[in-house]
């Protein structure tokens, strides 16, 4: 049995990560086949790379896959969490495009690069300025109170809005544009953030997700693993977390942040697709999220 520590992105594409360091490269068309170990339940993932000093089981339909204990210690010296204020790295402030309506505002390290854009399934984005944590910081703040810019959009929106990414390019990058013109305008930028020219970065071709890759939208995602349940489809897009999978139900999306902590195994040769899954609802004409079932 194996156990996934994670879904990553690199310069060549999406990779599945195991513990123990064992990775596997994922390409479309790639056959996604498991089964999931039965008895025993779901483990805790543990925090940065530790074993839960626990052995706490988590729920299946948690997608941070750790008990409170090793959550609250995972977020010790994060960013996100504000918990570092003296981090002498140079940040970046983006302004990120998930579909028509969904635009954020975050940061992330300079040296990381898009690597941060591509996790969170960015299907375009920008680079807004440059300069330490805390200017960044109050730039991501200046967006949220002066342009109503929200710092978090949930995962379900984002799979919702994928059904209706516009064609082009240009079209993907509108939103953001738009947005940066005004957001390099306002009063109190920091002096210490450096605006930067806009520059879109389309990743729809990255994700499988342009219209010449002639990818079906998805119509169902999972919502748990389960024992003994059984995974087998083809790769045909993947976006942040998320693999989309052609199976005999149509597209399903399954949330590799939902696979940590359960053991894996092969699944044989037969395809066959027996988590449960519930039905992504249509967005509005505009592309805003209408809900989930």
């Amino acid at each position: 049995m194996w156990r996934c520590a994670g879904l990553r992105w690199s310069a060549e594409g999406p990779v599945l990560v195991w513990d123990g360091g064992r990775r596997t490269a994922l390409t479309w068309g790639k056959r996604v086949a498991f089964g999931v170990a039965e008895g025993g339940g779901r483990g805790c993932a543990g925090a940065r790379g530790n074993v839960c000093p626990l052995g706490a089981v988590v729920p299946g339909r948690s997608t941070g896959g750790r008990c409170e204990e090793c959550a609250r210690l995972d977020r010790v010296h994060s960013v996100a969490a504000d918990t570092i204020a003296d981090d002498p790295r140079p940040y970046r402030v983006y302004l990120a495009w998930f579909g028509p309506g969904l635009v954020k505002v975050g940061i992330t390290a300079l040296e990381r690069g898009p690597a941060r854009l591509l996790e969170q399934g960015a299907v375009c984005f920008g680079w807004l300025g440059s300069g330490p944590l805390m200017a960044a910081r109050r730039t991501e703040e200046l967006l949220r109170a002066a342009l109503r810019v929200p710092d978090r959009i949930p995962y379900a929106h984002k799979r919702a809005v994928r059904a209706v990414l516009p064609g082009t390019a240009a079209e993907r990058a509108a939103e953001i544009e738009e947005l940066h013109g005004r957001a390099v305008g306002l009063r109190g930028w920091p002096e210490a953030l450096t605006p930067e020219p806009f520059r879109a970065v389309d990743h729809a071709g990255v994700f499988g997700l342009a219209e010449a890759s002639g990818a079906a939208p998805p119509v169902a995602e999972v919502t748990e693993l389960v024992g003994g349940g059984t995974v087998g489809g083809e790769l045909v897009a993947a976006a942040g977390p998320d693999l989309h999978l052609a199976t005999a139900r149509g597209v399903v999306v399954l949330d590799t942040r939902l696979m940590s902590g359960w053991g894996l195994g092969p699944a044989g040769d037969e395809d066959r697709f027996d988590l449960p899954v519930r039905a992504l609802r249509a967005v509005a004409a505009e592309g805003r999220q209408d809900g989930l079932f």
